[in-house]
């Protein structure tokens, strides 16, 4: 096959990693968007817990009507009570879901630039030559001496996590499906930074079933999964499914080997498909967390 080389048109990618968070070198990266999907009792959110607890989270937002009753598996990820919604069918939680991520990026502007403000106090009050506005002065006096700024995480972007657990045909996944979706389409994106860049923020659905005939998963958050998680089930359909919407990265007869030999053994394993694996890793199937599958 020939081809012809124009000149002075070659595209030119911009230099960084969309994925802008160290994660554990046996971890997948950071930011991503995981579906994990196994039939009620099959341990979604024990897996899910332990994935979360191996990434570096620093805040993690939980929408979740069943988190009562995991409360002691979910404790493991010291979740603030004020970022657990126990309501999945007020879609207004979508919103402020989002307010919490751009506060997050409000704060640690601030934070930066108090910081110079504070250098440049400093400075002044070394050196006689400078006026010092009473606004200046009065920006860090505290406690009966001048305070440096302070920030939650230390001046670093924190990394985020929202996790949604047992709302399929919730409010969210109904009416609020188009927030739902533009959270999933733009969710490195959120918290966008002034100097460029954003905060972002993971996004983790769990979910009983794959495809649903009103309030399931959509397609457009199907379609931007970065990692699926499938436990074992009785339904061939449904893997089917699965295997037919994963047929851009992985064959039909290598996702039904490999989900088989992942979950074989016990009804709580599962089959961790990356579809951004770091180039560390030997494949990007996995049974469960510790032990990758090579076709």
């Amino acid at each position: 096959m020939k081809e012809i080389i124009v000149p002075n048109m070659k595209i030119n990618v911009p230099d960084g990693s969309p994925f802008t968070y160290e994660t554990d070198s046996r971890m997948p990266k950071a930011h991503q968007n995981l579906l994990c999907i196994a039939p009620r009792g099959m341990g979604k959110t024990t897996y899910v817990v332990n994935f979360m607890e191996r990434m570096p989270y620093d805040r993690i937002i939980v929408c979740s009507p069943s988190i009562k009753s995991n409360r002691e598996l979910m404790s493991r990820l010291k979740i603030d009570p004020e970022d657990i919604y126990e309501n999945p069918d007020d879609i207004s939680i979508l919103d402020e879901i989002k307010g919490k991520i751009e506060q997050e990026r409000d704060d640690l502007e601030k934070y930066e630039e108090d910081k110079k403000k504070y250098k440049e106090l400093m400075t002044k009050l070394n050196d006689e030559q400078f006026n010092i506005s009473d606004d200046l002065l009065m920006n860090f006096y505290r406690n009966g001496h001048f305070e440096p700024p302070t920030h939650k995480w230390n001046g670093k972007k924190p990394c985020i996590a929202i996790l949604f657990d047992d709302c399929l045909g919730s409010g969210i996944f109904t009416k609020g499906i188009r927030k739902l979706n533009a959270l999933t389409i733009y969710h490195r994106h959120l918290g966008q930074l002034a100097k460029g860049g954003s905060l972002g923020a993971s996004l983790y659905f769990l979910v009983q079933s794959y495809k649903a005939q009103s309030g399931g998963i959509s397609k457009c958050i199907r379609g931007n999964t970065t990692a699926i998680a499938v436990g074992r089930t009785k339904s061939e359909k449904e893997l089917e499914e699965i295997a037919e919407e994963c047929g851009g990265e992985v064959s039909k007869e290598d996702f039904m080997k490999v989900h088989h030999q992942a979950t074989k053994d016990s009804k709580y394993d599962m089959l961790l498909i990356d579809f951004n694996k770091k180039d560390n890793h030997p494949s990007m199937f996995r049974k469960n967390l510790d032990t990758f599958i090579i076709p």
